[in-house]
C-alpha cells in the first residue's frame, strides 16, 4: 500500500502573519481562568488583610485577570451608622451579630452575582471570616452552590508592633490620601506622617477619634474576634485549600493549592514584604534616537543625555539611600545614564525598551506613511497591537513580571529604564488599567520617586533642570492621525 500523494500549499508570510511569539497578533487578554475564583481572607483584625487583599486585586488585573475586592467593613458600614465603640463586636451582642451576619451574606451574594455575570474571574472577599462555620458557609455558597473555586488566604501575626502599626493605618493614611505631587526640582520634600498637615482618616469608625482611642478601641475590638476565633486548621479542615502567612511573610504554609490562578497567588503572595523602602524610576537620559525621532535602537546619549546622566547620580549621592541598588536594562543608553551612580547595578534584558519590529529605527512619520493599517490599527488599541516581529504592551507586562516579583522583595530600588518599559511598571504600582497604562506620562530626565504605603503608593515627579526633547504622545482622536508635531524632527521617540 503506498501512501496518498500529499500537496503542499504555501502562502508567502506577511506582516500581519509573521510574528515571534504564540500570541495574537491583536485582540484581548489571554483568559487564564477556566473557572471563577473567590480568595477569602482569613485572621483577626489588624493582620493585614485589606492591605493583602489591595495587593493581590492590584497584581491580578494587572496581569489581566479580571479582579475585585469585596470589603465586609464597608458592607457594615452602609448597613448600619450606629458603631459607636468595640461593644459592637462583643460575640454575645444579638443584635449586631445579626446585622454582621447579614452583611456577610450580602457580600456573599454580590461575589457570586458578579462572577456569574461574566464581568470578573476573581473575587477577593475580605473579611475575618474567622470560624470554621463561617468557613463552611463560605464553602457551601461557593464551592457547593456555585461551582466555583475557593482559596483562603490567612495573615497570622503574633509581633505586637506589626499589630499596633496595623492599627494605626486605620487612623493615619496621610501618603494614601493626600494628592499627588508633581515637583519641579530636585528640592521638594514630602511631608510624614506626624506633620501638621490635616489627615484624612481611612476608616469612618474612627473619624472623631484621637489616635489613643483608636488604639485602645481597636485593641478590645481585637479581644472580642479573639473569643471565637479559631485558626484555619489542615486535620480538622483538610478539605480547604489554604495558604497561611506569618508576620508579614516570615513563614508561609499552602495546603492543597488547586491549578495555575492559585499557584500565581501562593508565589506572589510568598513576596511581598511591608518593609518601608523607596522605588526610583527613571528614563535613560536623551539619546541621538530621541533627537533624530526614531524608536528603537541602541543608540548612545546625546549631550543633554550625558549632563542629565550626571546630575541623576548628583541626585542620587544627595538622597543618601540606605543599600540601594540600580537595574538597568541591556541597551547601551541606560547603562550610560547610571554609569556614575555610586552603588551596585544588574543589568535586566527584560527592562529592554518594547521590540518595535519591522518598525525599529523608523520615525512614527515613516511608520504611518509605509504601514498606515498598522499605525491606525495601533491608535485604535495601542495595549494589545503588537508591531509585526515586535511586541505589544501586553507581551510587556508578561516579559516584566518577574521584575515586579523582585522590586516586592527588595529594599530601595533604583530603575533606569524606557518610556513603554516604565508605563508598565507604574501601572502596577498606580493600580491603571489596559486602556491608560499606554498613555502614561514618563517624561525623559525626570526621576519618579515611588513609596509604598498602606493600601497604595505614594508618587513624586522630580524634573532635573536639562533640557529634553518631548516624546509624549497622548491618545489620538481620530486613530491613524499623525499630529503635526510628529512630523518634525527632534520632537518624537518611542511612545
Amino acid at each position: 500500500m503506498t501512501d496518498p500523494k500529499i500537496e503542499m500549499h504555501y502562502t508567502p508570510p506577511t506582516s500581519d502573519t509573521i510574528q515571534t511569539k504564540p500570541f495574537p497578533i491583536r485582540g484581548e487578554r489571554a483568559n487564564f481562568v477556566n473557572k471563577p475564583h473567590v480568595i477569602a481572607m482569613v485572621g483577626l483584625p489588624a493582620r493585614g488583610k485589606t492591605y493583602i487583599s489591595k495587593k493581590l486585586c492590584r497584581y491580578l488585573n494587572w496581569i489581566g485577570i479580571s479582579t475585585k475586592v469585596f470589603n465586609l467593613g464597608e458592607y457594615r458600614r452602609h448597613a448600619t451608622t450606629a458603631y459607636q465603640c468595640h461593644e459592637f463586636f462583643r460575640p454575645d451582642n444579638i443584635k449586631a451579630m445579626a446585622i454582621r451576619t447579614q452583611c456577610a451574606m450580602d457580600a456573599l451574594n454580590d461575589v457570586c452575582q458578579w462572577l456569574e455575570s461574566g464581568d470578573g474571574e476573581v473575587a477577593v472577599f475580605d473579611a475575618t471570616n474567622s470560624t470554621v462555620d463561617r468557613r463552611q458557609l463560605i464553602w457551601d455558597i461557593v464551592v457547593e452552590k456555585m461551582g466555583f473555586k475557593l482559596f483562603f488566604v490567612e495573615s497570622v501575626c503574633n509581633d505586637p508592633e506589626i499589630v499596633e502599626q496595623n492599627i494605626m493605618e486605620v487612623w493615619n493614611s496621610l501618603l494614601l490620601n493626600a494628592p499627588e505631587t508633581h515637583s519641579d526640582s530636585y528640592s521638594t520634600v514630602l511631608p510624614t506622617i506626624g506633620s501638621s498637615i490635616p489627615v484624612k482618616v481611612s476608616s469612618p469608625d474612627y473619624a472623631n477619634m484621637n489616635k489613643e482611642e483608636v488604639l485602645a478601641d481597636f485593641t478590645l475590638r481585637i479581644e472580642h474576634y479573639q473569643e471565637k476565633y479559631q485558626p484555619l486548621d489542615e486535620n480538622q479542615e483538610s478539605d480547604l485549600s489554604f495558604m497561611k502567612i506569618y508576620n508579614t511573610g516570615e513563614k508561609v504554609l499552602v495546603h492543597k493549592h488547586e491549578g495555575h490562578i492559585q499557584s500565581r497567588i501562593v508565589y506572589y503572595l510568598m513576596n511581598i514584604h511591608i518593609v518601608p523602602r523607596t522605588i526610583y524610576l527613571t528614563r535613560h537620559g536623551e539619546s541621538g534616537m530621541n533627537i533624530d525621532s526614531k524608536i528603537g535602537g541602541d543608540s548612545e546619549l546625546s549631550d543633554r543625555g550625558w549632563e542629565y546622566a550626571k546630575a541623576l547620580a548628583s541626585f542620587i549621592t544627595g538622597q543618601d539611600i540606605q543599600g540601594l541598588r540600580v537595574w538597568t536594562s541591556w541597551l547601551k543608553r541606560t547603562i550610560q545614564t547610571a554609569s556614575d551612580v555610586n552603588a551596585p547595578q544588574e543589568r535586566w534584558k527584560a527592562l529592554n525598551e518594547i521590540d518595535a519590529g519591522i518598525c525599529e529605527e523608523m520615525t512614527y512619520e515613516e511608520i504611518a506613511d509605509k504601514y498606515p493599517t498598522d499605525f491606525a490599527a495601533r491608535d485604535q488599541n495601542k495595549f494589545s497591537y503588537r508591531y509585526p516581529r515586535g511586541e505589544s504592551y501586553e507581551d510587556l507586562v508578561a516579559r516584566l513580571e518577574p521584575v515586579i516579583m523582585e522590586l516586592e522583595r527588595q529594599g530601595n530600588v533604583l530603575v533606569v529604564s524606557h518610556q513603554a518599559v516604565l508605563r508598565c511598571l507604574l501601572a502596577y504600582f498606580l493600580d491603571k488599567n489596559a486602556d491608560e497604562l499606554p498613555y502614561l506620562q514618563v517624561p525623559l530626565h525626570t526621576i519618579i520617586k515611588l513609596t509604598p504605603v498602606a493600601y497604595g503608593c505614594k508618587v513624586e515627579h522630580i524634573r532635573l533642570p536639562i533640557d529634553a526633547v518631548d516624546t509624549h504622545r497622548p491618545k489620538p482622536k481620530i486613530p491613524g492621525y499623525l499630529e503635526e508635531r510628529f512630523r518634525r524632527k527632534g520632537t518624537l521617540s518611542r511612545t
